[in-house]
């Protein structure tokens, strides 16, 4: 079940501009910034009570973000939900017919646990689900 909002993920192309953008809007630094080397991404995290804004930049051309960025531009990639069991979850939501992009969990920023379900099940909006390390 879901239990709150984690963050809302935008796609940038320029992580350094996009954060300075953000850290002037906020008017505080980012709390954490990291590289999933294998999704190809760099991150940054800004904290807002109950949740975050996560900026997300691709390190490859190949990168999901990149193609993201490519097809659609720059602005919210996803939302991204906290659940207590990932992996029951994935198959609560399946057994809706909600259509999964990650059939198993895998590690995301924060070491947090990440699964994806698909915008075409979901009206148009990347869902990400998250457990906590």
């Amino acid at each position: 079940m879901i239990k709150s909002i984690a963050h809302i993920g935008i796609a940038v192309k320029d992580l350094e501009a996009s954060g300075r953008l953000f850290r002037n809007l906020l008017g505080k630094q980012p709390d954490h910034e990291e590289e999933v080397a294998d999704q190809k991404v760099k991150t940054v995290f800004f904290t807002i009570d109950g949740g975050a804004i996560e900026l997300t930049a691709a390190t490859d051309p190949s990168s999901p973000i990149a193609m993201s960025i490519e097809k659609r531009g720059e602005g919210v990639h996803h939302l991204s939900f906290v659940v207590d069991d990932l992996e029951r979850e994935l198959v609560r939501l399946q057994a809706l017919g909600f259509q999964v992009i990650d059939q198993k969990p895998r590690t995301g920023a924060d070491g947090y646990l990440v699964a994806f379900l698909h915008p075409k099940s979901t009206n148009g909006v990347l869902i990400e689900l998250c457990q906590k390390p």
